[in-house]
This record gives structure tokens, C-alpha cells and sequence, in this order.
């Protein structure tokens, strides 16, 4: 049962009325959608064939995320770990940006005029050489930043055709303008874009609808090495603390691109300031399908945030009202890596968020711009909870038509159970193959891979790298080196990729795709930003089965605009363009 309300919020305070209306209310509005859990694992699939192999050593991607040279326990050493797949040289292929961690007492200077410390590992830039290998252009582009490094987002904010590079650091951000001949530059004090708090995930997104895109960045807390705290774990272990610990959750940032090459800081004047969380993920989309583009924040042990945009450069915060705030009986959750995305493909978008051990991971369902708690009956709700999941994704593997998902694991404090004595916060990912009834069922031994992959995991990217028609994942590991996870399914059915274009040559961030074969409808939206500190491929990728033709395609552009195309042959990469289309 699904309840809708309104509160008034003329003259109450806005932390007092949202957990105000939380104590008093919510538990008997979760009720009503509480589900009985259903364990999965059971009856899970297993599978002797492998989905994937890790091919990193074999393809020269040779990357190690060094969350700390000297563990101290700082809270940002069990956080860091993402990364980005996009085409920065033009040449169709995606390239591989890692963010590093490294020193936190001097990684990050006082004032970016000083420069960065080359002191400590920076980030790093792997070219596609198109052959199936890789190569370090890090210092050739000019990106080995060298701030204590969360996460990255891609988009082209200039309008120029190029991709650009933000990347959020604990301390002053960066942002990297592409310059189209292999190169960056660091324009971070020209456009304004230099947040020195705690930053997180982020995400090029056009929220106003000015054909530009802006950018939202995630704070997570208000931190600092003098303000750390002294915890203990399992066997009475120095271990990292709680974030409610620290009891200082950040406000998020919007930064309006003015179309210049400057952004101005409308974070008070779009809402933004009127809610505070422990922030981690973000996941974007129109989720009421009202033409305007929404934001959804995954807070850490926090209510989340369901920012709905008005249009007008305006935001309000309905996570509680939209039943997502919390879980489906009225807890708070530790939400770290999110997506949105269309598992029912009836043309809205779906939330999923990855979790805290013990907590299980959760799949909200749109309907029709409330959500309902299904992770129960989905089926990807009880395997997770033993668990801490980070980086995750949808896309179709296997090529079947029903979208599948991975989530990369990895603990922040020690626990009993250790799966790796060397690394105590190590935990084996997750793999679950979807079906046409909207369950999952968990894919066994070794979450599809072809061994063990039992690390400390944070980010995973999804895309694919290789043009071969598949999705492949690119995964962070703490204090380890990266896995590049390589799509190996065999007997898999037919598929069609999508690079979908505005009429400047950008990506159109924030367009949904339709495609229609033998009368069965799929959705996908044009998105970058989800999973965990992570950029992924911008093109959509469609499972087919059985179907070798697509009859049509429609595009539903972020103006509000739709165009259709097609019929396409199955197995092939299409760019569709902003006015090279059908009226419908």
C-alpha cells in the first residue's frame, strides 16, 4: 500500500519536521510495505561457466590504491577508491582514470595557488590503445593529481566536444578542461569549482535545462586530522569510527554553469542548504517523469535525499514523502554506492543502494514517483546483509534481455569472520543474474569470476572497454591493485549499444532511450553517475536474446523533446544525434 502526504513547512524548522514527521510517522507508513524477508541464496543459480576474468596485468592496466602510507585510522583511508571510464582523446574507446589516496597530513595544501604536494602518489591516466592494452599518459595529459582523492565525474561542460574531468578530493577539488589534443588543463580556480570540504561522489547533470550541464557534489562529513577520534573494534583492535561518531554531516554542493567556463555556487539559493547528511552516493533522473531532472543522495546512517527539481534552478527535499529516506521498516542505512535505473523498463527509474553489513542492500521501485521497499522480493536483499557493499551497477551480461548486477564489497571496520587473513577488511564481491518475473537469483562460486576475488573493494566502473559488445568492470581494492574484469559469458544472446549525442556533440546526459523488439519495450537512461565515486560509460547497452532487429528507437531528450529512429540491426554500435531523428 503506498500513502501519500503532504507536510507543511511554513514556519517548522526543516531538521525538526523531517525527523519529527520520522519518529512519529514513519514506522507505521513503512509498515504497510514491509515485506517478510526471502533468502535467495538457497536457491541460487550456480554456474560453472564464468562471466568474467581479471585481465588487469594481462592488458597493462597496473594501478595500486594506496589508501594511507602510514595507517592512522583517519576516517578518509577506509572511504577512498573511485575511478572513471570515458573517451578522453576521441578516438571511441574508453580510457581508465583512477583516483589515489596517499598521505592525508599532506596531500592537500591550504590554498591551490601552492600547487600539490608531489610527495605522495598521484592520480593516474590509462590510454586504450585500442588493441586490447593500455598505457599510463598520466603525465603527457597532465591529470596525476595529487589530492587526497574520493571520486571522479565526466562530462563536457563546455560544450565543446571534449570530455572533461572533475575529480573530489578531502580537501580542494579539481576540475581538468580537456583541451582535444590529448591534453588537460587545471581551471579549477578560473570556474570557480574548487570545493575544500569532504568531497564525495558528484555528477555532471543539466538540472535547469539550459542545454548546459552543471555539476552536484557530494559532501560527506566536516572533517579534519586534529577533530579525528579514537575507536576500537573486534578483540578491543584500534579501528575506524562510526560516521555518527564525528556528529558533523556536510550540505551538498550545485555549482550553475554560467556558460563561460565559470560556475557560480547556488547551493542556498536551489535548496540545497536546507538538508544536511553523511554523504556518498548519487544517482540522477527524472523520477516523476515531469521533464525535470531529480537528484537522489545515498547518506551514510542518515535519512537520504530525494532532491526534485522544479524547472526553475529550484530543488525540494521528498525523500520522505517519496517512501526512500529510509528503508521499509523505518531505519536509516548506510548508504554508499547508488543507481538508478529501470528494472521494470515501464519508463521510470528505479533506486538501488548499496549498504552496511548486517543491513542488506536496497532496492526501491518507482511507482510512479513514490518508491517501495522490494529488496525482500526481488531477491537481492537477504544475500547482502553478511556484506558492505560500495561500487555497483546494472547491465545486461549475459545478453538475455534481463538486466543483472554486481556490487563490489569491502568492510570499514574489523569484524569476526575474517575472509582474508592478510586484509581483515577483505570481503568477496556479489554477482546476480535478473529474470523476467523482477527477481535475481546471487550467481555462485566467486560472484561469476573465474576465481576467487576475496579484496577490500570500493569503486567499480562499468562499460564497455573492449567494443566488443559487452559490459565490463574496472573495480578499485583498497591497498591493492585494480581488477579489470573482463566480460567472458558464453552462449549469450544478442545485444546493440546506443551513444547518444545532443546537437553539440556531447553526450546528452539525462536522455532516456526505448527500444521496441518484437514488441517487448526496454528503457535506459543516458547516465555517468552512479556506483561509488565512479564515471561510467556513457553509451546505453541493450541485452537482446533471441531478436536480431531493433524495430525503434526513441529518445526522449532532457529538453522534453522526443525523437524516434531506427529499425537497427542487432550486434553493432549506433551514434544517435539530437535532430537527425523522426518526429513520433
Amino acid at each position: 500500500m503506498i500513502i501519500k502526504a503532504r507536510v507543511k513547512e511554513e514556519g517548522v524548522p526543516f531538521r525538526r519536521m523531517v525527523y519529527g514527521v520520522a519518529v512519529m510517522g514513519i514506522l507505521s507508513l513503512a509498515s504497510c510495505r514491509r515485506e517478510e524477508p526471502v533468502d535467495t541464496r538457497s536457491s541460487a543459480s550456480p554456474t560453472s561457466a564464468a562471466w568474467f576474468e581479471e585481465v588487469a596485468d594481462e592488458i597493462n592496466v597496473e594501478f595500486v590504491q594506496v589508501p594511507f602510507e602510514r595507517q592512522r585510522f583517519y576516517l578518509p583511508e577506509i572511504t577512498t577508491g573511485g575511478e572513471g571510464l570515458f573517451d578522453y582523446d576521441g578516438d571511441g574507446d574508453l580510457d581508465i582514470y583512477f583516483v589515489q589516496g596517499g598521505d592525508l597530513e599532506r596531500s592537500a595544501p591550504k590554498d591551490r595557488l601552492e600547487g600539490r604536494s608531489r610527495n605522495v602518489p598521484g592520480n593516474k591516466l590509462f590510454r586504450n590503445r585500442g588493441d586490447g592494452s593500455f598505457e599510463d599518459v598520466t603525465e603527457a595529459a597532465g591529470v596525476g593529481d595529487t589530492g587526497y582523492g574520493m571520486g571522479c565525474a565526466c562530462g563536457d561542460y563546455d560544450g565543446d566536444g571534449d570530455v572533461d574531468l572533475y575529480v573530489t578530493n578531502v580537501g580542494p577539488n579539481a576540475l581538468f578542461r580537456n583541451n582535444g589534443d590529448g591534453t588537460f588543463t587545471d581551471v579549477t580556480l578560473r570556474a570557480g569549482v574548487g570545493d575544500t570540504s569532504w568531497g564525495s561522489s558528484s555528477a555532471f547533470v543539466d538540472y535547469d535545462g539550459d542545454g548546459l550541464l552543471d555539476l552536484f557534489l557530494v559532501n560527506y562529513i566536516t572533517w579534519s586530522a586534529q577533530r579525528e577520534l579514537n575507536c576500537r573494534g573486534a578483540h578491543d583492535l584500534r579501528d575506524y569510527c562510526h560516521p555518527k561518531d564525528y556528529q558533523a554531516p556536510a550540505p551538498d554542493t550545485l555549482y550553475h554553469n554560467n556558460g563561460d567556463g565559470t560556475f557560480t555556487d547556488v547551493s542556498n539559493s536551489a535548496g540545497m542548504r536546507k538538508a544536511f547528511g553523511n554523504g556518498l552516493g548519487i544517482a540522477c533522473g527524472d523520477f516523476d517523469n515531469d521533464g525535470r531532472m531529480d537528484v537522489y543522495v545515498a547518506n551514510d546512517e542518515m535519512a537520504n535525499q530525494l532532491w526534485m527539481g522544479d524547472g526553475r534552478g529550484g530543488f525540494k527535499e521528498e525523500a520522505l514523502l517519496g517512501g526512500c529516506a529510509f528503508n521499509g521498516i523505518g531505519a536509516v542505512e548506510g548508504g554508499m554506492g547508488v543507481m538508478a535505473v529501470d528494472v521494470e523498463n515501464d519508463g521510470d527509474a528505479d533506486l538501488f543502494i548499496a549498504h552496511f553489513q548486517n543491513e542488506s542492500n536496497t532496492f526501491y521501485r518507482n511507482q510512479g514517483g513514490t518508491f517501495d521497499d522490494v529488496s525482500a522480493l526481488s531477491g537481492l536483499g537477504a544475500p547482502s546483509q553478511p556484506f558492505t557493499g560500495f561500487g555497483l551497477g546494472f547491465a545486461d551480461f549475459d545478453h538475455d534481455g534481463y538486466l543483472d548486477v554486481f556490487i563490489a564489497n569491502g568492510r570499514v571496520t574489523r569484524q569476526e569472520m575474517v575472509y582474508d587473513p592478510s586484509d581483515p577488511y577483505a570481503e568477496p564481491n556479489l554477482l546476480f543474474r535478473g529474470g523476467p518475473d523482477g527477481r535475481f537469483s546471487e550467481v555462485v562460486p566467486n560472484a561469476g569470476t573465474t576465481g576467487p576475488l576475496i579484496k577490500n573493494s570500493r569503486g567499480a566502473a562499468f562499460g564497455d572497454i573492449d567494443n566488443d559488445g559487452d559490459i565490463d568492470i574496472v573495480v578499485v581494492n583498497l591497498g591493492g591493485g585494480a581488477d579489470v574484469l573482463r566480460n567472458v559469458v558464453g552462449a549469450r544472446g544478442k545485444w546493440v549499444m546506443f551513444r547518444v549525442m545532443n546537437s553539440n556533440g556531447s553526450d546528452a546526459i539525462g536522455a532516456s532511450v526505448r527500444i521496441t523488439t518484437g514488441g517487448r519495450e526496454q528503457w535506459r537512461t543516458v547516465q555517468t553517475a552512479y556506483s561509488y565515486c565512479a564515471s561510467n560509460d556513457p553509451r546505453v547497452h541493450f541485452g537482446l536474446g533471441d531478436a536480431k532487429m531493433i524495430d525503434e528507437v526513441l529518445v526522449r531528450w532532457p529538453v522534453g523533446r522526443t525523437e524516434k529512429f531506427g529499425p537497427f540491426l542487432a550486434g553493432k554500435h549506433y551514434v544517435l544525434t539530437q535532430g537527425q531523428g523522426r518526429q513520433p
